[in-house]
């Protein structure tokens, strides 16, 4: 067969929510993109079901926010039941930090043809389906690709190629990238409903040693059962109807409602050696495996989208990007990481393996809701991790109000315009780098030629004030922190300063107002010059 070239700067093998999110956020920041999937169309199965406020955050920098809350269950809880039925923890999260409640039920399906159909508002992307990727080679400055396409081989040049091609990654294998971490021994069945009798608007675990439990809404009216396989049930005997009509029974009111899917899992918690090599990059499934236990597996891959996919802008016309592009496995891989140890600790409540563990676990719980802080950290979901990073793209400082908020992601509160206009922050923010003094008078602290010098460095400068302040009228935007969110630790230390924002939202350094030209080389640390081409 006759080879074809094409050309372009990034090349996305996979089409999942990974790679879906990947290439808007490259088509709305311009960069030549082409996508290559091996199938046909997005997923038509129902996949993941959960959707958090990080990953709502990454979506609305890819324009997608009306798109996605259009077909989403805002705001879910979950509650945790004993044997008895009595529940003993409650989590029902409603403070906003970063503009989204922190639990969201959604379809994949639905989802993902959301994504894809927004792909072609960008016209720099270029989304091909029935493509099959069988092999790559790496040349100093650029990724030489071979892809299957309605029977002929062509061949795509790309300067960085990220793989987004799911947990038994075609091009992961080929770069010989181990997975650590281990499979639990414990299959799961997932029953989707196609319609429900059960109410109940959060998510219930069972947590009894017979069996544990997961019972999650969707929108629309349908729902998800997961349950346990106990020692001696096989894939062939849970996958009947009868056995899923009477594990449905066991807990609930929808044993005779139809079933769209039924399928045994076993769950994964696993992590790449490592995340890049050369010019290629792993992101999503590819790259970690987390069990469904925090509901943070297709999260953790929209949080490597939006990590990933600025750097790659910005490497396109960098001299020497090489720290930046590093710095994506630096600040992921750890946080990815947390992530599966949490599911993996919430895993054990929901699955206590004797009776006077599970009596443990529920009496503990009772106990922490006696003490109000602490029934907070549940009820709240303060026990996630944080998204901050310790290394990478930052510039750690010692003094307190550094300490606290380098590495962080920025909360996003709604806020005011001096015209009393309200809007959640992040839609008053360029896509681009941006020092935000946080002052009562930033009109009066930052001069003509600072601004100046900050945006031939090619940054923005916005104020915020704290939220007794009003925004005036300036040279600059200024805004007013109307849901406080800087009024709390540790942002609350940071008063009086000029915070370095990265295009993610994440702060990359801090600076009293006083000294605020030390921000100028850690701009140009991670920013391409801003005359580039666009």
């Amino acid at each position: 067969m006759q080879a074809t070239s094409l050309d372009t700067d990034i090349l996305v093998v996979g089409a999942g929510p990974t790679g879906l999110l990947l290439t808007n956020l490259l088509g709305r920041m311009g960069v030549d993109t082409i996508l290559v999937e091996r199938n046909e169309t997005t997923v038509q199965e129902p996949r993941a079901v959960s959707i958090d406020d990080e990953s709502l955050r990454a979506l609305q920098a890819a324009g997608l926010s009306s798109e996605i809350a259009a077909i989403t269950t805002k705001g879910y809880g979950s509650l945790y039941q004993g044997p008895s039925g009595r529940v003993f923890a409650e989590v029902k999260p409603f403070v906003k930090e970063y503009g989204f409640d922190k639990r969201n039920a959604f379809e994949q399906p639905e989802f993902e043809a959301t994504l894809r159909s927004a792909l072609a508002r960008h016209a720099t992307v270029d989304a091909r389906f029935g493509v099959t990727l069988t092999g790559f080679d790496q040349a100093e400055d650029h990724v030489v690709a071979e892809v299957l396409e309605n029977g002929t081989e062509r061949r795509l040049r790309a300067r960085y190629l990220v793989a987004a091609d799911g947990g038994r990654s075609t091009v992961r294998k080929a770069l010989d990238i181990r997975m650590e971490g281990a499979t639990f021994e414990e299959p799961w069945l997932i029953v989707d409903l196609k319609s429900t009798r059960n109410r109940c608007f959060h998510t219930e675990v069972f947590c009894d040693p017979k069996r544990s439990a997961i019972t999650l809404p969707g929108p629309g009216g349908i729902r998800r059962y997961e349950f346990k396989l106990n020692p001696g049930e096989t894939i062939e005997e849970a996958e009947r109807e009868a056995f899923a009509r009477r594990l449905l029974g066991e807990v609930g009111p929808d044993c005779d409602e139809p079933i769209r899917r039924q399928k045994v899992y076993t769950f994964h918690a696993r992590i790449a050696e490592r995340w890049r090599d050369k010019r290629v990059f792993l992101a999503g499934d590819a790259v970690h495996l987390t069990p469904p236990f925090a509901g943070q597996g297709m999260n953790s891959g929209l949080r490597d989208a939006h990590n990933l996919a600025w750097k790659l802008a910005e490497a396109l016309d960098m001299t020497d990007p090489e720290a930046l592009l590093d710095s994506y496995e630096t600040e992921r891989k750890p946080h990815a990481w947390s992530m599966i140890e949490l599911a993996l600790k919430m895993g054990k409540v929901m699955m206590p393996d004797s009776v006077l563990r599970g009596w443990a676990i529920r009496t503990g719980f009772r106990l922490l809701g006696l003490y109000r802080p602490a029934r907070d950290y549940v009820a709240q979901m303060k026990y996630k991790p944080k998204p901050k990073f310790s290394e990478g793209m930052i510039r750690p400082g010692a003094v307190k109000a550094e300490a606290g908020a380098v590495g962080r992601m920025i909360p996003q509160p709604l806020v005011t315009r001096p015209n009393r206009e309200k809007c959640l922050l992040d839609t008053c923010l360029p896509d681009r780098p941006v020092v935000l003094i946080f002052d009562e008078m930033p009109d009066r602290v930052v001069t003509e030629d600072m601004q100046a010098r900050f945006m031939a460095a090619g940054a923005e400068v916005i104020g915020l004030t704290p939220e007794w302040i009003n925004p005036v009228q300036a040279s600059f935007s200024i805004l007013r922190d109307q849901s406080r969110f800087f009024s709390k630790q540790p942002f609350r230390d940071c008063l009086g300063h000029g915070l370095l924002l990265r295009r993610d939202r994440y702060v990359a350094a801090i600076e009293p107002i006083g000294t605020l030209e030390r921000l100028l080389p850690v701009i140009e640390s991670f920013t391409a010059p801003v005359n580039r081409t666009p």
